[in-house]
């Protein structure tokens, strides 16, 4: 798999207000992060998470996982609210 800097990893999760709550989930999708880290916390493994869910990626897997990173750290990390025509 490409190694994909972390901006551009973090460019995989999104915010929508109008969806899921306000919850950071994936680009695209209606799956938590949250979820994903769970997922990953409870010993799924990519393949497992990636069978069960098609329209992810491997990427997007890293992606929320940078992303709960960030978290940890007690830091803000920017992710733009999606516009809604």
């Amino acid at each position: 798999m490409k190694s994909l800097p972390r901006e551009k990893l973090l460019q995989r999760v999104w915010i929508d207000p109008a969806r899921c709550g306000g919850k950071p989930c994936v680009r695209g999708h209606r799956i938590w992060v949250s979820l994903i880290l769970d997922l990953l916390a409870s010993g799924s493994s990519f393949a497992e998470i990636l069978e069960a869910y098609p329209g992810l990626e491997a990427a997007d897997l890293l992606a929320c996982i940078a992303y709960g990173s960030e978290m940890s750290r007690e830091r803000h990390v920017d992710i733009p609210l999606e516009a809604h025509a």
